[in-house]
Formats: structure tokens, sequence, C-alpha cells
């Protein structure tokens, strides 16, 4: 009898532990993001699944297979507006599987992933229906087929040649990056309903208003509503616009509830400045996978080489970074508390463009009840708007690129010639930054009260006028 309980035990044991295995998740809710290049679908599950999709024709629409699930939620109520979707249907084929079809208006390009929990959202299957002719879309057979990893992100392409206004003086370009978005909400605040994605964007609308309304400078957002766009695809974004200067917003959050202060960061190749830069980077360097853009790597060269031409391409945009964040600093400063009084630098992925100005700035801790509450008011958001927009102003009137507006101003004298500055990078010598401004060394050594020719990564210095055909 006892060996006979035993088995029986054992049977139900094995039975129990089969039913969970086996057990269908539930598909919770459904919810839907419109992005200007695609649109994408979030089913969100009590646990992990299995899933096929592919794509149909005559009429248009995609079909997605879900192994272990069961639908608990409407498909009715989605805001299919603006979008290539006309309907979402679903049948429960068999008590394990769940058939979703997405009718269509247009053709688009599929790409499906699923996503662990965070700390926002348990297990989610996401659908991408990318437009026709979208370049971010990868390919997706036109059968069934077994859904696989993300697809890397494509090489950058070279910028563009931005075509030049009638009287040959263009305007600056400041591409303006509100972080997170979509699925990937960023950081939390302590005030009931508010989000980081939410103030990052409101914050960069008043600020590309600010910098249009400046004679000389244009203002790019690069995500315009509440959609995920990955990190790398953000860089490019701004290059296809033309950028000279990328800006990117964020409100982050702290271990400790009493952190405060604004911050701007640039890159750092060497690793970051402080624990708390560390901190943060590594967080914000999570959003890719978070929105399931993971699997990108660029070690597609020889380390040595890719590392040379890193180096030699981002010395200037990562001195020019420092430059022009030290002075959107500063004029923070003026209105609001500072977390650090100098510019910090970290592995920032989204500020890794070796060709564009990039600085982050991190508008306040949102998981400070008292920041959280200024940060979500109109009237702070315009003035943390309106000195990033003087500290921009400074850099480009001190370094304007040629054939834009202010460099005619400058040129033309209509610009106060204040001495040129320079912020000194890793791997800089005070002869190459002699070199690379034309000037003789004695006058930099002299602008700058120097006694030698030592000089200190991050230190700021002034760049006299003269030039070198000038000198005897």
């Amino acid at each position: 009898m006892r060996i006979g309980a035993r088995f029986i035990a054992a049977g139900v044991i094995m039975a129990v532990f089969a039913a969970e295995v086996f057990a269908a998740s539930d598909v919770r809710s459904v919810r839907l993001w419109r992005a200007p290049d695609n649109t994408r679908l979030v089913f969100d599950l009590s646990g992990p699944v299995q899933h096929n999709v592919f794509t149909l024709s005559a009429p248009n629409r995609i079909v997605i297979d879900v192994s272990g699930a069961k639908l608990t939620t409407s498909l009715d109520k989605l805001a299919l507006s603006n979008t290539p979707i006309t309907g979402v249907r679903s049948a429960q084929r068999t008590p394990e599987e769940l058939r979703v079809v997405i009718d269509l208006s247009a053709t688009v390009t599929p790409k499906s992933f699923t996503l662990a929990p965070n700390q926002q959202y348990g297990h989610r299957l996401v659908v991408d229906l990318f437009d026709q002719g979208a370049d971010t879309a990868p390919s997706l057979p036109t059968s069934p087929a077994t859904s696989s990893p993300p697809v890397p992100v494509t090489p950058t392409q070279a910028p563009p040649k931005l075509t030049p206004v009638p009287n040959g003086k263009r305007d600056i370009v400041i591409a303006i990056d509100a972080g997170h978005g979509g699925e990937d909400p960023g950081a939390l605040s302590p005030v009931k309903g508010q989000f980081e994605k939410n103030v990052t964007l409101a914050i960069s609308k008043e600020l590309q208003r600010q910098i249009n309304a400046e004679k000389g400078f244009r203002g790019e957002l690069v995500r315009t509503g509440d959609y995920f766009i990955p990190l790398r695809k953000r860089t490019e974004i701004a290059r296809k616009k033309g950028a000279d200067l990328f800006v990117s917003i964020h409100a982050d959050a702290a271990p400790r509830a009493a952190a405060f202060g604004a911050s701007v960061y640039a890159l750092s190749d060497r690793g970051a400045t402080s624990e708390t830069a560390r901190w943060l980077a590594d967080a914000e360097n999570q959003s890719d996978l978070i929105g399931g853009a993971g699997n990108v790597s660029l070690d597609d060269k020889d380390r040595m080489l890719a590392g040379v031409l890193l180096d030699l391409s981002m010395t200037a945009s990562l001195s020019s970074s420092l430059n022009v964040g030290q002075k959107v600093l500063s004029n923070m400063g003026s209105i609001t508390p500072l977390h650090k009084r100098r510019v910090e630098q970290a592995g920032f992925m989204v500020l890794k463009s070796p060709d564009i100005p990039s600085i982050l700035v991190e508008t306040g801790f949102i998981s400070n009840p008292n920041e959280a509450r200024k940060l979500h008011t109109s009237s702070h958001q315009q003035a943390l708007s309106r000195a990033i927009v003087t500290g921009v102003k400074q850099f480009f009137q001190q370094n304007p690129p040629p054939g834009t507006y202010i460099a005619w101003l400058r040129d033309s004298g209509k610009l106060p010639q204040g001495p040129r500055e320079h912020v000194v990078t890793s791997g800089e010598s005070l002869a190459l930054i002699a070199q690379r401004y034309q000037v003789s060394l004695a006058s930099l050594r002299s602008a700058n009260s120097l006694r030698s020719d030592v000089i200190k990564v991050g230190q700021t210095l002034k760049v006299p006028a003269t030039s070198l055909a000038a000198q005897p």
C-alpha cells in the first residue's frame, strides 16, 4: 500500500507539473502604437508563449498563431485610425492555440519577437508592421515559419548634403531626441500617471518651438509622438535630417529618491566618469532590449582598426560635445539646481555618433517628488528649454558651421567676436589643438596663461582668432 501510495503521489505531482508547463497563457490586453513608418501591436501575456507569423494576400492580412495562449480581452477597442490595420480578429483553433488575424488596407512587412518581464510589464509578444518602403523593415517569408531573433540595425548612411537656402545661408539644424516612448515608458514618477517618456516629449516640443523662433536655427524632432525608436535609429534619423547637433532629453530616476539636480552628459569611450554616470548609462542602454532591438553589434571589423578609426573620427565631435554641453549646463544652473557642475561622460549608446556632436540632458530626477512636480509644469519646461537654447546659441555663435546664416553673421562682423573655446579630450596635445585651429602654439599658450604645454582632459582653452597665416 505504501509503494502504491507513493506511485499515486508521484503521479499527481507529475500531472500538476505537466499542467503548469502546458497551461495556456492569457492574452490579457492588446496595445497599439503608431510611429511614422510602422505600427506596433503589443500583446500583454500572463506567461511565455511560442508564435509563428506569416502574411496572406488578396486581401492583405497578417496571421499570428500563438501556441499555448488564450484570449481573455477584447480586440474591438483598438484605435486603428491612421494605421494600415482595418480590423483585428481572433479564433481559438484549439485549447492550446490562438490565431489572430490582422486585416490590412496596405502591404506591410511584419517583424515579431517576445519580451521577458521588466519593472513595468510582464511577458509580451510584440508585432511590428512596417509600412511599405520603410528602410527599417526586415524581410519575412510569406509562409508560416518560426519567428527569428531581431535583425541587426543596418549601418548608418553617409550624411546627406543639405540643400542650401536661396541666399546660400542655411539654418543650423538641432536634432531633438525625446527619450524613451511607446512600449518603453522610461523612469516612473511618484506623481501618479507621470512617465519619463511624456515629460521628455513635452520638453522636446517646447525646445523645438524656441529653437525655431531663433533666426538661423531649425529644430527637428526625432520622436514626434508616443512610439518607440531604437537607440541607433535615433542617430540615423538625426543624420538624415542633416543635424549639426544631437540633443537627447531625459528625466531619469536614481536609486535614492532624494537625488536631485540637472546634468549634461557627453560620450566617454574610456568608461564612465562617476558611479552615477555609469548607473545612468547602463539604465539607458537597456532601452533597446525593452524595445526588442537587441543583438545589435558593431564588432564587424578588426578590433584594433575599428578602435583607431573611432578614436580619430570622434575626437572633433567629442570636443564639440563637451564644449556645447558645458555651455548648456552653465545656463541650466541659473534656473534649476545641478547634480554635477561639469559635463560628465558615460557610454550612452544614443550619443555614439562619430560625426555629430551629441549631448544628453538630464533635466532632473523624476524619481524625486519635488523635481517630478516641477518637470510636469509648462513654466519649468519653458525655462529649461530657454537655458538649453541659450547654451546652444553661445556655442554655435563661436563655432558656426560653414555655409550657415550664423557663420555669415560672424564673418560679416555682426556677431560679437569673443574667443573660441575648446574642451580638451583624451589623447589631445596643445600642439595638435593649435594645428587644428590654425593658431600658433605661442598664442595659444598666451591666451590661456599657460607656463608649459601640459593640459588636462576636460580643461577649457580659449582659442585666439589670430591665424597662422598672419604670423610673421
